[in-house]
């Protein structure tokens, strides 16, 4: 948990008490979520890759069977309010976790602007940067030619 959810936990209180649609709608719809990342056994850092789940639309860069996503991709995670605190990974500037927080949501989040279209228009989102999908390696180590950074 960082150190901003401990100094505020009616953030955290906000997130558990929101409706399903409250919740789903709080997404920023970047499609980050949906990107691989390696962890690094020996470290614990975390590296982001550009290769995305093999349901991401990288247009839209949303799940193209968000319903089904569970069923067809085994290891795709269903963000929850007490996940927030504990995904290393989870953007800063992430919605959730901005409410958890106590952080007001960023300009570009749709929820301010009104448009779903300036989180790409600020290069939030991942839209032009998936190289690949993972349906489309071969292995595991395929993963290691599309590290783009630490997280």
């Amino acid at each position: 948990m960082s150190a901003a959810m401990k100094k505020n936990p009616g953030g955290m209180a906000k997130l558990r008490a929101m409706s399903q649609a409250e919740w789903e709608s709080l997404c920023d719809g970047c499609g980050r979520c949906c990107m691989h990342k390696l962890e690094d056994e020996d470290t614990g850092n975390y590296y982001a890759t550009s290769v995305s789940c093999a349901l991401l639309d990288c247009e839209s860069c949303r799940c193209v069977d968000y319903e089904n996503r569970k069923t067809r991709i085994a290891d795709c995670i269903r963000l929850t309010p007490d996940m927030v605190q504990t995904l290393p990974w989870l953007p800063e500037d992430c919605a959730y976790r901005l409410v958890a927080e106590g952080k007001p949501l960023k300009w570009w989040h749709h929820l301010v602007s009104g448009s779903h279209e300036t989180v790409h228009e600020a290069g939030i989102s991942v839209r032009g940067k998936v190289e690949v999908r993972e349906d489309q390696l071969a292995s595991e180590d395929d993963y290691l030619a599309y590290i783009i950074g630490p997280l």
